[in-house]
């Protein structure tokens, strides 16, 4: 048996993020705490984790030399961003659910024109990567 030192859970997460952020086209990752939403962490852009509504109030900020209100804004939209995310999850595996009782989700794609956002639902955390969209 190979002598390897054994990581918790918190050092082979942050391992795995520290891999995948590397990637090529990894824009933004944010880990959420899947029983309440809460976010746990945040690696990359930040802006790619921010709502249209949250960018358009830091650009408006940012006009009126309002340092504060701009980085409270984009504080905001990542919150807001994780909480759709979360309630996403959510919906979707009460879809599934009520379509198959034994079935449970494992996987969410949403690919647009710009990004991709691909999310992993596991029993303790909710990842959520944001990358370009690969070209077709």
């Amino acid at each position: 048996m190979p002598d390897y030192p054994m990581k918790n859970g918190h050092d082979a997460l942050e391992e795995k993020l520290g891999r995948l952020s590397k990637k090529p086209g990894v824009r933004a990752s944010i880990i959420l705490d899947r029983a309440s939403g809460a976010i746990l962490k945040t690696s990359g852009e930040l802006s790619a984790l921010r709502t249209a509504k949250s960018r358009d109030a830091a650009t408006a900020a940012s006009f009126s030399n309002e340092a504060p209100a701009a980085e409270a804004s984009e504080s905001q939209g990542v919150e807001d961003f994780a909480a759709m995310i979360w309630n996403y999850v959510n919906a979707s595996g009460q879809l599934v659910h009520e379509v198959d009782k034994e079935d449970e989700l494992r996987l969410l794609r949403l690919r647009t024109k710009k990004q991709e956002i691909v999310i992993v639902p596991d029993a303790k955390y909710v990842l959520t990567v944001i990358h370009d969209t690969p070209s077709a």
